[in-house]
């Protein structure tokens, strides 16, 4: 089943326990610690554009790419979505026009990406589209984080419907399986049904250091997210910060 399809027009509307006014002003943080001057900064997996709007409003000039096209129309149809090119492009064969002063990838997209291979040609693409001492900077759930979520469901009943969530993680493959259900009531009264499968790996530090050297990009830090400190075992969710050393 193709991922963020139907679901897209409601995925704002369930996904509201999502940080990313916090997340946003750690993007800016990190920018700024590293020198990064209000250049282009290309988003990738930026969903519906959350992230990519908020950093618009902070002066940066922004280029959105996702895989899926219904959540790409949904980013653009946003009030302030005006200056933003949005592309509609997989994040393992993304291509730029010209060379940027960062490329981005939060909210888990690189979870995404099935095994190593996958997560080093995505480094090496966004190398080759920084422009020199551009900076790399995602977003990764850790290992702790899908074991804590481990296998069962959570569900949610709102007003306008309701929300089931089934999850089922492998912690020998670090593979973690999550199938959506969306009931939402629509204007005659009845319930439109949304499904979803997805699937996110988990990399350990290692691996993504190993691909970040292995690309030509110095790494520079790792982060706890929700704490902007060095990580811990029990850490959910961490930034990974790289920089172009090579032009």
């Amino acid at each position: 089943m193709e991922a963020y399809t139907g679901f897209a027009t409601v995925y704002d509307r369930y996904m509201d326990n999502i940080p990313y006014d916090d997340w946003a002003h750690n993007i800016k943080v990190l920018f700024e610690k590293y020198n990064m001057p209000m250049e282009i900064v290309c988003d990738l997996g930026c969903g519906t554009g959350q992230m990519t709007r908020r950093l618009k409003e902070m002066g940066y000039d922004m280029i959105g790419i996702d895989v899926s096209y219904d959540m790409l129309m949904e980013a653009m149809s946003q009030e302030d979505s005006d200056g933003i090119l949005y592309l509609c492009q997989d994040m393992r064969s993304f291509e730029l026009y010209g060379t940027v002063g960062a490329v981005i990838s939060l909210c888990d997209s690189m979870n995404y990406l099935a095994d190593t291979d996958e997560l080093l040609q995505v480094c090496k693409l966004a190398n080759n589209y920084l422009d020199p001492k551009g900076l790399f900077i995602f977003d990764m759930k850790t290992d702790s984080y899908y074991k804590k979520l481990g296998t069962g469901t959570i569900a949610e009943n709102r007003e306008e419907g309701s929300f089931i969530w089934e999850n089922e993680y492998n912690p020998d493959t670090r593979d973690n399986y999550y199938y959506l259900t969306i009931y939402e009531e629509n204007e005659e009264g009845t319930f439109d049904r949304f499904e979803e499968e997805h699937m996110q790996h988990a990399f350990t530090v290692d691996e993504v250091k190993a691909a970040i050297k292995e690309s030509g990009l110095e790494l520079l830090q790792v982060l706890d997210v929700s704490t902007m400190e060095a990580p811990t075992e029990d850490s959910d969710r961490l930034y990974f910060i790289a920089r172009e050393v090579t032009k």
